[in-house]
Protein backbone atom coordinates (compact mmCIF):
# COMPACT_ATOMS: atom_id res chain seq x y z
CA UNK A 1 0.00 0.00 0.00
CA UNK A 2 2.92 2.69 0.95
CA UNK A 3 3.94 2.93 -2.89
CA UNK A 4 0.06 3.36 -4.08
CA UNK A 5 -0.57 5.98 -1.47
CA UNK A 6 3.07 7.57 -2.50
CA UNK A 7 1.72 7.26 -5.85
CA UNK A 8 -1.50 8.75 -5.20
CA UNK A 9 0.18 12.01 -3.38
CA UNK A 10 2.67 12.55 -6.03
CA UNK A 11 -0.65 12.57 -8.11
CA UNK A 12 -2.09 14.81 -5.72
CA UNK A 13 0.87 17.36 -5.74
CA UNK A 14 1.09 17.89 -9.48
CA UNK A 15 -2.68 18.23 -9.87
CA UNK A 16 -1.96 21.08 -7.82
CA UNK A 17 0.65 22.32 -9.66
CA UNK A 18 -0.54 21.99 -12.29
CA UNK A 19 -3.69 23.87 -11.64
CA UNK A 20 -1.18 26.93 -10.58
CA UNK A 21 0.41 26.74 -13.43
CA UNK A 22 -2.65 26.94 -15.67
CA UNK A 23 -3.22 30.37 -12.98
CA UNK A 24 0.14 31.53 -14.44
CA UNK A 25 -1.19 31.34 -17.96
CA UNK A 26 -0.26 27.92 -19.30
CA UNK A 27 -2.59 25.38 -20.15
CA UNK A 28 -4.09 22.44 -17.93
CA UNK A 29 -3.33 20.20 -20.54
CA UNK A 30 0.40 21.92 -20.79
CA UNK A 31 0.93 21.76 -17.32
CA UNK A 32 -0.11 18.57 -16.97
CA UNK A 33 2.11 17.33 -19.45
CA UNK A 34 5.14 19.09 -18.56
CA UNK A 35 4.35 17.31 -15.14
CA UNK A 36 5.02 13.45 -16.83
CA UNK A 37 7.80 14.65 -19.12
CA UNK A 38 9.62 16.20 -16.05
CA UNK A 39 7.98 16.09 -12.83
CA UNK A 40 10.25 18.55 -10.72
CA UNK A 41 9.07 21.37 -13.19
CA UNK A 42 6.23 22.57 -11.86
CA UNK A 43 7.64 22.72 -8.00
CA UNK A 44 11.11 23.94 -9.03
CA UNK A 45 12.19 27.10 -11.29
CA UNK A 46 15.67 27.93 -12.89
CA UNK A 47 17.76 31.19 -11.85
CA UNK A 48 20.87 32.01 -13.37
CA UNK A 49 21.19 28.33 -13.79
CA UNK A 50 20.79 27.43 -10.58
CA UNK A 51 17.11 25.18 -9.28
CA UNK A 52 15.12 27.66 -6.76
CA UNK A 53 12.19 26.85 -5.06
CA UNK A 54 9.96 29.62 -4.33
CA UNK A 55 10.25 29.89 -0.62
CA UNK A 56 7.03 31.98 0.07
CA UNK A 57 4.01 32.74 -2.07
CA UNK A 58 3.54 36.78 -4.03
CA UNK A 59 0.88 37.42 -1.44
CA UNK A 60 3.24 36.78 1.57
CA UNK A 61 5.87 38.71 0.07
CA UNK A 62 3.61 41.64 -1.07
CA UNK A 63 2.14 41.64 2.60
CA UNK A 64 5.52 41.51 4.09
CA UNK A 65 6.38 44.66 1.79
CA UNK A 66 3.28 46.84 2.34
CA UNK A 67 4.31 46.33 6.35
CA UNK A 68 8.14 47.73 5.51
CA UNK A 69 7.13 50.36 3.22
CA UNK A 70 4.41 51.76 4.69
CA UNK A 71 4.12 50.60 8.32
CA UNK A 72 6.72 53.27 9.73
CA UNK A 73 4.24 56.30 8.45
CA UNK A 74 1.40 54.77 9.50
CA UNK A 75 -0.62 56.04 12.77
CA UNK A 76 1.35 58.30 14.59
CA UNK A 77 4.88 57.64 13.05
CA UNK A 78 4.70 60.17 10.37
CA UNK A 79 4.32 62.59 12.95
CA UNK A 80 7.54 61.22 15.19
CA UNK A 81 9.44 61.04 11.97
CA UNK A 82 8.60 64.64 11.23
CA UNK A 83 9.53 65.89 14.84
CA UNK A 84 13.18 63.92 14.23
CA UNK A 85 13.03 65.43 11.08
CA UNK A 86 12.68 68.80 12.80
CA UNK A 87 15.20 68.56 14.83
CA UNK A 88 18.10 67.39 12.32
CA UNK A 89 17.34 70.98 10.33
CA UNK A 90 17.63 72.96 13.65
CA UNK A 91 20.81 70.95 14.25
CA UNK A 92 22.40 72.07 11.04
CA UNK A 93 21.10 75.72 11.15
CA UNK A 94 24.28 76.32 13.42
CA UNK A 95 26.55 73.59 11.50
CA UNK A 96 27.15 71.49 8.52
CA UNK A 97 28.36 73.55 5.44
CA UNK A 98 26.45 71.17 2.92
CA UNK A 99 23.00 72.05 3.99
CA UNK A 100 20.23 74.27 5.45
CA UNK A 101 23.03 76.62 3.41
CA UNK A 102 21.59 80.59 3.84
CA UNK A 103 21.94 82.27 0.11
CA UNK A 104 22.68 86.28 -0.35
CA UNK A 105 19.06 86.52 -1.32
CA UNK A 106 16.71 87.78 1.07
CA UNK A 107 14.11 89.72 -0.99
CA UNK A 108 10.62 88.61 -1.73
CA UNK A 109 8.97 90.27 -4.65
CA UNK A 110 6.20 93.27 -3.18
CA UNK A 111 4.06 91.76 -6.74
CA UNK A 112 4.72 95.82 -7.75
CA UNK A 113 7.80 95.07 -9.63
CA UNK A 114 6.69 96.00 -12.99
CA UNK A 115 9.04 95.91 -16.70
CA UNK A 116 10.67 93.52 -18.87
CA UNK A 117 13.82 91.51 -17.85
CA UNK A 118 16.38 89.11 -18.98
CA UNK A 119 16.81 85.82 -17.98
CA UNK A 120 18.48 82.58 -18.41
CA UNK A 121 18.26 78.97 -17.65
CA UNK A 122 21.27 76.90 -17.82
CA UNK A 123 20.73 73.18 -16.97
CA UNK A 124 22.34 69.89 -17.75
CA UNK A 125 20.83 69.61 -21.60
CA UNK A 126 20.10 73.39 -22.12
CA UNK A 127 20.47 76.92 -22.02
CA UNK A 128 17.42 79.03 -22.59
CA UNK A 129 17.69 82.83 -23.12
CA UNK A 130 13.86 84.46 -22.60
CA UNK A 131 12.57 87.51 -21.78
CA UNK A 132 10.43 88.15 -19.24
CA UNK A 133 7.65 90.43 -19.01
CA UNK A 134 6.20 91.07 -15.26
CA UNK A 135 2.73 92.81 -14.58
CA UNK A 136 2.79 92.63 -11.26
CA UNK A 137 0.48 91.00 -9.21
CA UNK A 138 -3.17 92.77 -9.39
CA UNK A 139 -2.67 91.31 -13.08
CA UNK A 140 -4.48 88.53 -11.95
CA UNK A 141 -3.94 85.29 -14.49
CA UNK A 142 -1.50 87.35 -16.08
CA UNK A 143 1.40 88.70 -13.19
CA UNK A 144 4.02 86.83 -15.52
CA UNK A 145 4.95 86.36 -19.07
CA UNK A 146 7.39 84.85 -21.44
CA UNK A 147 7.39 87.20 -24.30
CA UNK A 148 10.21 85.12 -26.30
CA UNK A 149 12.40 82.17 -25.31
CA UNK A 150 14.76 80.76 -27.52
CA UNK A 151 16.43 77.12 -26.14
CA UNK A 152 19.17 75.58 -27.21
CA UNK A 153 20.52 72.23 -26.66
CA UNK A 154 23.27 71.79 -25.51
CA UNK A 155 24.66 68.52 -27.04
CA UNK A 156 27.83 66.29 -25.83
CA UNK A 157 30.15 68.48 -27.77
CA UNK A 158 29.13 71.79 -26.10
CA UNK A 159 29.63 69.99 -23.39
CA UNK A 160 33.12 69.37 -23.70
CA UNK A 161 34.14 72.98 -24.91
CA UNK A 162 36.71 74.05 -22.42
CA UNK A 163 37.06 76.89 -20.45
CA UNK A 164 35.82 80.17 -21.95
CA UNK A 165 34.81 78.33 -24.60
CA UNK A 166 31.93 77.30 -23.12
CA UNK A 167 30.82 80.94 -22.03
CA UNK A 168 31.28 82.22 -25.53
CA UNK A 169 28.93 79.77 -26.63
CA UNK A 170 26.56 80.99 -24.05
CA UNK A 171 27.28 84.40 -24.77
CA UNK A 172 26.89 83.96 -28.73
CA UNK A 173 23.48 82.47 -28.40
CA UNK A 174 22.55 85.19 -26.32
CA UNK A 175 23.50 87.86 -28.69
CA UNK A 176 21.58 85.65 -31.42
CA UNK A 177 17.97 85.82 -29.02
CA UNK A 178 18.27 89.90 -27.97
CA UNK A 179 20.54 92.10 -30.28
CA UNK A 180 17.76 93.21 -31.90
CA UNK A 181 16.07 94.42 -28.73
CA UNK A 182 19.01 96.49 -27.65
CA UNK A 183 19.32 100.20 -29.17
CA UNK A 184 22.40 101.37 -27.93
CA UNK A 185 25.07 98.66 -27.04
CA UNK A 186 26.80 100.84 -24.40
CA UNK A 187 23.51 100.62 -22.44
CA UNK A 188 24.07 98.14 -19.57
CA UNK A 189 21.78 94.87 -19.61
CA UNK A 190 20.77 93.51 -16.53
CA UNK A 191 20.08 89.92 -16.10
CA UNK A 192 19.04 87.04 -13.98
CA UNK A 193 20.51 83.63 -13.88
CA UNK A 194 18.99 80.10 -13.00
CA UNK A 195 22.01 78.04 -12.55
CA UNK A 196 21.89 74.11 -12.27
CA UNK A 197 25.67 73.63 -10.83
CA UNK A 198 27.44 74.35 -7.58
CA UNK A 199 28.39 77.75 -7.09
CA UNK A 200 30.05 79.56 -4.03
CA UNK A 201 27.98 82.65 -3.92
CA UNK A 202 29.47 85.45 -3.20
CA UNK A 203 26.78 88.27 -3.59
CA UNK A 204 23.53 87.91 -5.25
CA UNK A 205 25.03 88.46 -8.54
CA UNK A 206 28.54 86.76 -7.96
CA UNK A 207 29.50 83.28 -7.25
CA UNK A 208 32.72 81.36 -7.57
CA UNK A 209 32.79 78.55 -10.52
CA UNK A 210 32.92 75.10 -8.96
CA UNK A 211 33.16 71.64 -10.88
CA UNK A 212 29.93 71.31 -12.81
CA UNK A 213 29.62 67.66 -13.36
CA UNK A 214 27.51 66.27 -15.56
CA UNK A 215 30.28 65.70 -18.67
CA UNK A 216 30.79 69.71 -18.69
CA UNK A 217 34.61 70.33 -19.08
CA UNK A 218 33.70 74.31 -18.61
CA UNK A 219 35.27 74.58 -15.16
CA UNK A 220 38.95 73.51 -16.61
CA UNK A 221 41.15 76.34 -16.02
CA UNK A 222 38.36 78.40 -14.69
CA UNK A 223 37.64 76.79 -11.01
CA UNK A 224 37.37 79.35 -8.28
CA UNK A 225 36.75 82.40 -11.03
CA UNK A 226 33.44 84.43 -10.92
CA UNK A 227 30.41 83.24 -12.86
CA UNK A 228 29.53 86.72 -13.21
CA UNK A 229 32.52 88.13 -14.43
CA UNK A 230 32.65 85.35 -16.74
CA UNK A 231 29.73 85.60 -18.38
CA UNK A 232 29.86 89.40 -19.09
CA UNK A 233 33.33 88.78 -20.24
CA UNK A 234 32.15 86.18 -22.98
CA UNK A 235 29.32 88.41 -23.94
CA UNK A 236 31.80 92.09 -24.39
CA UNK A 237 33.17 90.35 -27.62
CA UNK A 238 29.72 90.25 -28.98
CA UNK A 239 29.58 93.71 -28.08
CA UNK A 240 26.58 92.86 -25.10
CA UNK A 241 27.36 94.78 -22.14
CA UNK A 242 25.64 92.52 -19.72
CA UNK A 243 25.81 92.20 -15.54
CA UNK A 244 24.86 89.63 -14.14
CA UNK A 245 22.52 90.42 -11.02
CA UNK A 246 21.15 87.75 -9.80
CA UNK A 247 21.71 84.22 -9.35
CA UNK A 248 19.56 81.41 -8.11
CA UNK A 249 19.52 77.37 -8.04
CA UNK A 250 16.29 75.65 -8.87
CA UNK A 251 14.67 75.91 -5.43
CA UNK A 252 14.75 79.59 -4.95
CA UNK A 253 13.75 80.13 -8.47
CA UNK A 254 10.51 77.95 -7.84
CA UNK A 255 9.82 80.09 -4.88
CA UNK A 256 10.19 83.74 -6.05
CA UNK A 257 8.21 82.88 -9.50
CA UNK A 258 5.05 81.95 -6.97
CA UNK A 259 6.24 84.13 -4.23
CA UNK A 260 5.38 86.78 -7.22
CA UNK A 261 1.73 85.65 -7.64
CA UNK A 262 1.25 84.57 -3.98
CA UNK A 263 2.23 86.96 -1.24
CA UNK A 264 2.07 83.76 0.94
CA UNK A 265 4.26 81.43 -0.90
CA UNK A 266 7.54 80.67 1.53
CA UNK A 267 8.72 77.09 0.03
CA UNK A 268 9.97 76.46 -3.25
CA UNK A 269 9.64 72.64 -3.93
CA UNK A 270 11.26 70.62 -6.74
CA UNK A 271 10.62 66.45 -7.00
CA UNK A 272 12.00 64.87 -9.90
CA UNK A 273 14.99 63.10 -10.54
CA UNK A 274 16.19 64.76 -7.67
CA UNK A 275 14.73 66.78 -4.82
CA UNK A 276 15.17 69.68 -2.80
CA UNK A 277 13.20 72.45 -1.01
CA UNK A 278 14.21 76.11 -0.81
CA UNK A 279 12.40 78.16 2.47
CA UNK A 280 12.27 81.88 3.28
CA UNK A 281 13.54 82.10 7.26
CA UNK A 282 14.56 84.76 9.72
CA UNK A 283 18.09 85.69 9.13
CA UNK A 284 18.34 85.15 12.83
CA UNK A 285 17.76 81.23 13.06
CA UNK A 286 21.21 80.63 12.22
CA UNK A 287 24.60 80.69 13.66
CA UNK A 288 26.66 83.69 12.26
CA UNK A 289 29.26 81.19 10.95
CA UNK A 290 26.79 79.97 8.29
CA UNK A 291 26.81 83.00 6.98
CA UNK A 292 30.66 82.88 5.82
CA UNK A 293 31.83 85.84 4.92
CA UNK A 294 29.28 88.85 3.80
CA UNK A 295 29.58 92.64 4.42
CA UNK A 296 28.03 94.08 7.30
CA UNK A 297 25.53 95.93 4.93
CA UNK A 298 23.68 92.95 4.12
CA UNK A 299 23.15 91.78 7.65
CA UNK A 300 21.82 95.26 8.03
CA UNK A 301 19.41 95.34 5.28
CA UNK A 302 18.18 91.37 5.44
CA UNK A 303 15.36 90.06 8.40
CA UNK A 304 14.97 86.75 6.37
CA UNK A 305 16.95 84.98 3.92
CA UNK A 306 15.93 82.45 1.41
CA UNK A 307 17.38 78.76 2.39
CA UNK A 308 18.88 76.26 0.29
CA UNK A 309 18.01 73.50 2.66
CA UNK A 310 20.03 70.23 0.33
CA UNK A 311 16.72 68.08 1.63
CA UNK A 312 18.07 64.91 0.18
CA UNK A 313 21.25 65.30 2.79
CA UNK A 314 18.70 64.49 5.71
CA UNK A 315 17.41 61.61 7.21
CA UNK A 316 20.49 59.75 8.09
CA UNK A 317 19.59 57.24 11.51
CA UNK A 318 15.94 58.21 11.25
CA UNK A 319 14.83 56.93 8.23
CA UNK A 320 12.54 53.86 8.23
CA UNK A 321 14.90 52.04 6.07
CA UNK A 322 13.96 48.79 4.50
CA UNK A 323 16.32 46.19 3.43
CA UNK A 324 15.74 47.59 -0.04
CA UNK A 325 17.16 50.79 0.54
CA UNK A 326 19.20 49.23 2.37
CA UNK A 327 20.54 47.70 -0.46
CA UNK A 328 20.43 50.60 -2.78
CA UNK A 329 22.98 52.33 -0.80
CA UNK A 330 24.99 50.12 -0.30
CA UNK A 331 25.39 49.91 -3.69
CA UNK A 332 25.61 53.63 -3.92
CA UNK A 333 29.26 55.42 -4.82
CA UNK A 334 28.76 57.76 -2.00
CA UNK A 335 26.49 55.53 0.38
CA UNK A 336 24.42 57.55 3.19
CA UNK A 337 25.44 60.96 1.56
CA UNK A 338 22.11 61.89 0.73
CA UNK A 339 19.83 59.05 2.63
CA UNK A 340 15.96 61.33 1.97
CA UNK A 341 16.59 61.88 -2.01
CA UNK A 342 17.09 57.96 -1.92
CA UNK A 343 13.61 57.70 -0.43
CA UNK A 344 12.05 60.55 -2.35
CA UNK A 345 13.72 60.94 -5.62
CA UNK A 346 12.71 59.93 -9.39
CA UNK A 347 16.42 58.58 -9.85
CA UNK A 348 15.82 56.13 -6.96
CA UNK A 349 12.14 55.00 -7.21
CA UNK A 350 12.97 52.67 -9.89
CA UNK A 351 15.95 51.04 -8.45
CA UNK A 352 14.38 50.24 -5.10
CA UNK A 353 11.46 48.32 -6.77
CA UNK A 354 13.99 46.82 -9.05
CA UNK A 355 15.55 45.28 -5.50
CA UNK A 356 12.29 44.34 -4.54
CA UNK A 357 11.42 42.51 -7.91
CA UNK A 358 14.67 40.77 -7.94
CA UNK A 359 13.68 38.89 -4.35
CA UNK A 360 10.14 38.46 -5.16
CA UNK A 361 11.15 36.38 -8.33
CA UNK A 362 13.64 34.53 -6.30
CA UNK A 363 11.48 34.04 -3.61
CA UNK A 364 7.97 34.26 -4.44
CA UNK A 365 8.30 32.76 -8.08
CA UNK A 366 7.25 36.68 -9.64
CA UNK A 367 7.43 36.54 -13.49
CA UNK A 368 7.87 32.56 -13.39
CA UNK A 369 11.15 32.82 -11.02
CA UNK A 370 12.46 34.41 -14.29
CA UNK A 371 14.65 38.25 -13.97
CA UNK A 372 13.86 39.89 -17.17
CA UNK A 373 17.64 39.96 -18.73
CA UNK A 374 17.91 44.02 -18.47
CA UNK A 375 16.67 43.79 -14.82
CA UNK A 376 20.40 42.58 -14.28
CA UNK A 377 21.39 46.35 -14.70
CA UNK A 378 21.38 48.50 -11.72
CA UNK A 379 18.93 51.66 -12.50
CA UNK A 380 17.47 49.84 -15.40
CA UNK A 381 14.23 50.09 -14.07
CA UNK A 382 12.93 53.64 -14.78
CA UNK A 383 10.34 55.42 -12.71
CA UNK A 384 9.14 56.34 -15.59
CA UNK A 385 8.18 52.80 -16.58
CA UNK A 386 6.37 52.84 -12.88
CA UNK A 387 4.19 55.77 -13.22
CA UNK A 388 2.96 54.38 -16.48
CA UNK A 389 1.84 51.23 -14.63
CA UNK A 390 0.53 52.86 -12.03
CA UNK A 391 -1.91 54.78 -14.36
CA UNK A 392 -3.13 51.64 -16.13
CA UNK A 393 -6.58 51.31 -13.89
CA UNK A 394 -8.13 48.60 -16.50
CA UNK A 395 -9.27 45.61 -15.57
CA UNK A 396 -6.68 43.84 -17.94
CA UNK A 397 -3.54 46.06 -17.14
CA UNK A 398 -3.50 45.92 -21.09
CA UNK A 399 -1.29 49.61 -21.48
CA UNK A 400 1.21 48.33 -18.00
CA UNK A 401 1.79 45.02 -19.64
CA UNK A 402 2.84 46.17 -22.91
CA UNK A 403 5.07 49.04 -21.12
CA UNK A 404 6.62 46.18 -18.87
CA UNK A 405 7.26 44.00 -22.04
CA UNK A 406 8.14 46.43 -24.44
CA UNK A 407 11.24 47.42 -21.57
CA UNK A 408 11.99 44.21 -19.95
CA UNK A 409 11.17 41.65 -22.29
CA UNK A 410 11.87 37.89 -21.17
CA UNK A 411 11.43 34.48 -22.47
CA UNK A 412 8.53 33.71 -19.82
CA UNK A 413 6.00 36.48 -20.63
CA UNK A 414 4.65 38.14 -17.46
CA UNK A 415 0.94 37.53 -16.39
CA UNK A 416 -1.75 39.33 -14.94
CA UNK A 417 -1.02 38.54 -11.56
CA UNK A 418 2.99 39.61 -12.25
CA UNK A 419 2.08 43.04 -13.37
CA UNK A 420 -0.39 43.40 -10.27
CA UNK A 421 1.92 42.80 -8.03
CA UNK A 422 4.79 44.95 -9.82
CA UNK A 423 2.17 47.56 -10.05
CA UNK A 424 1.42 46.95 -6.06
CA UNK A 425 4.85 47.07 -5.08
CA UNK A 426 5.05 50.48 -7.24
CA UNK A 427 2.34 51.51 -4.75
CA UNK A 428 4.25 51.20 -1.78
CA UNK A 429 7.29 53.11 -3.19
CA UNK A 430 5.33 56.08 -4.71
CA UNK A 431 3.30 56.44 -1.62
CA UNK A 432 5.88 56.14 1.08
CA UNK A 433 7.76 59.12 -1.06
CA UNK A 434 4.74 61.23 -0.64
CA UNK A 435 4.32 60.94 3.24
CA UNK A 436 8.45 61.39 3.63
CA UNK A 437 7.82 64.69 1.40
CA UNK A 438 4.40 65.85 3.35
CA UNK A 439 6.93 65.41 6.53
CA UNK A 440 9.61 67.31 4.78
CA UNK A 441 7.40 70.10 4.19
CA UNK A 442 5.20 70.15 7.43
CA UNK A 443 8.73 69.80 9.46
CA UNK A 444 10.24 72.93 7.91
CA UNK A 445 6.44 74.79 7.92
CA UNK A 446 6.70 74.01 12.07
CA UNK A 447 10.52 75.69 11.89
CA UNK A 448 9.94 78.74 10.48
CA UNK A 449 7.03 79.05 12.92
CA UNK A 450 9.60 78.61 15.88
CA UNK A 451 12.41 80.46 14.27
CA UNK A 452 9.86 83.38 14.03
CA UNK A 453 8.41 83.45 17.68
CA UNK A 454 11.81 83.22 18.77
CA UNK A 455 12.99 85.72 16.56
CA UNK A 456 10.02 88.36 17.88
CA UNK A 457 12.16 89.41 21.23
CA UNK A 458 14.96 90.25 19.37
CA UNK A 459 12.98 92.60 17.07
CA UNK A 460 10.90 94.27 19.86
CA UNK A 461 11.58 98.36 19.80
CA UNK A 462 13.75 99.35 22.58
CA UNK A 463 11.39 101.89 24.10
CA UNK A 464 7.22 101.84 24.32
CA UNK A 465 5.52 103.65 21.23
CA UNK A 466 2.52 104.58 22.94
CA UNK A 467 1.52 105.87 26.60
CA UNK A 468 0.74 102.10 27.53
CA UNK A 469 4.68 101.41 28.45
CA UNK A 470 4.06 98.36 26.62
CA UNK A 471 7.18 97.99 24.24
CA UNK A 472 5.46 96.75 20.38
CA UNK A 473 6.84 94.52 18.19
CA UNK A 474 7.74 96.46 14.60
CA UNK A 475 5.24 96.25 11.89
CA UNK A 476 7.17 93.40 9.98
CA UNK A 477 6.86 90.76 12.81
CA UNK A 478 3.74 91.67 12.80
CA UNK A 479 3.44 91.10 9.46
CA UNK A 480 5.13 87.92 9.51
CA UNK A 481 3.16 86.25 12.47
CA UNK A 482 -0.14 87.32 10.14
CA UNK A 483 1.29 85.73 7.52
CA UNK A 484 1.71 82.05 9.51
CA UNK A 485 -1.30 82.16 10.60
CA UNK A 486 -3.23 82.08 6.94
CA UNK A 487 -2.32 79.91 4.49
CA UNK A 488 1.37 79.26 3.42
CA UNK A 489 1.84 78.33 -0.42
CA UNK A 490 4.10 76.26 -1.48
CA UNK A 491 5.67 76.42 -5.00
CA UNK A 492 6.41 73.04 -6.84
CA UNK A 493 8.06 72.07 -9.74
CA UNK A 494 9.35 68.74 -11.09
CA UNK A 495 8.29 65.64 -13.01
CA UNK A 496 7.69 63.11 -10.29
CA UNK A 497 4.95 65.50 -8.67
CA UNK A 498 3.80 66.93 -11.25
CA UNK A 499 2.94 63.87 -13.31
CA UNK A 500 3.57 60.48 -11.23
CA UNK A 501 0.30 59.48 -10.66
CA UNK A 502 -1.86 60.24 -7.44
CA UNK A 503 1.52 61.68 -6.18
CA UNK A 504 0.31 65.28 -5.62
CA UNK A 505 -3.01 64.60 -3.89
CA UNK A 506 -1.68 62.21 -1.63
CA UNK A 507 0.97 64.29 -0.84
CA UNK A 508 -1.51 67.08 -0.09
CA UNK A 509 -3.35 64.64 1.78
CA UNK A 510 -0.36 64.07 4.04
CA UNK A 511 0.16 67.60 4.66
CA UNK A 512 -3.37 68.54 5.83
CA UNK A 513 -2.89 65.22 8.57
CA UNK A 514 -0.10 66.66 10.00
CA UNK A 515 -0.78 70.42 10.05
CA UNK A 516 -4.44 69.48 11.14
CA UNK A 517 -2.70 67.91 14.63
CA UNK A 518 -0.03 70.29 14.91
CA UNK A 519 0.15 73.35 17.69
CA UNK A 520 0.25 75.92 15.25
CA UNK A 521 -2.45 77.72 13.26
CA UNK A 522 -2.85 77.94 9.36
CA UNK A 523 -3.03 76.00 6.28
CA UNK A 524 0.27 74.36 3.66
CA UNK A 525 -1.20 74.51 0.06
CA UNK A 526 1.00 72.86 -3.07
CA UNK A 527 0.86 75.14 -6.09
CA UNK A 528 2.53 74.35 -8.98
CA UNK A 529 5.42 76.46 -10.56
CA UNK A 530 4.97 76.52 -14.43
CA UNK A 531 8.88 77.26 -15.55
CA UNK A 532 9.98 78.13 -12.91
CA UNK A 533 13.56 78.59 -13.45
CA UNK A 534 13.18 81.28 -15.88
CA UNK A 535 10.34 83.07 -14.40
CA UNK A 536 12.20 82.69 -10.88
CA UNK A 537 15.48 83.97 -12.18
CA UNK A 538 13.71 87.36 -13.94
CA UNK A 539 11.71 87.91 -10.42
CA UNK A 540 14.98 87.69 -8.92
CA UNK A 541 16.57 90.29 -11.17
CA UNK A 542 13.57 92.51 -10.89
CA UNK A 543 14.16 92.09 -7.07
CA UNK A 544 17.78 93.21 -7.06
CA UNK A 545 17.25 95.59 -10.09
CA UNK A 546 13.92 97.15 -8.41
CA UNK A 547 15.96 97.53 -4.76
CA UNK A 548 19.05 99.31 -6.46
CA UNK A 549 17.12 101.42 -8.03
Amino acid sequence: MQPLTSAMTTLKKSLLAALKSFLRGRSFLQALLAFWISPNALREQHVNGKRVYPSRTIEDFLGEAEKLFLGPIDGDGLKRYSSDLKRQFRERLHSHPECMLPSFNHLLPTGKERGQYLALDVGGSTLRVALVELRGREATGKESEIVRMVSFKITPEIKKLEGMSFFDWMAARIYDVIHKDIPHRQDIIPMGLAWSFPVEQTSLGGGLLLGMGKGFLATNGLLGQDLGELIKFACKKQGLNVQLEAIVNDSSATLLSQAYVHASTRFGLILGTGTNIAVHLPVSAFSRAKYGKRPESWFESATHVIVNTELGMFGKDILPLTRWDELLNADHPRPDFQPLEHMLSGYYLGEICRFAIIEAVKTAGLLGGQLPPSLEKPYSLDTEILSRIEADTSPDLGAALSHWTTHHPSTTPPTLADITAIRTLATFISRRSAALLAASVFSLWELRHETEAERVPATLKPTPSNDSGVVLPSPSVDEEIMDLESSTKVAFNGSVIEHYPKYLPMCQSYINDLVSRSQYPGSVDLVPAIESSILGAAVALACATTTAT
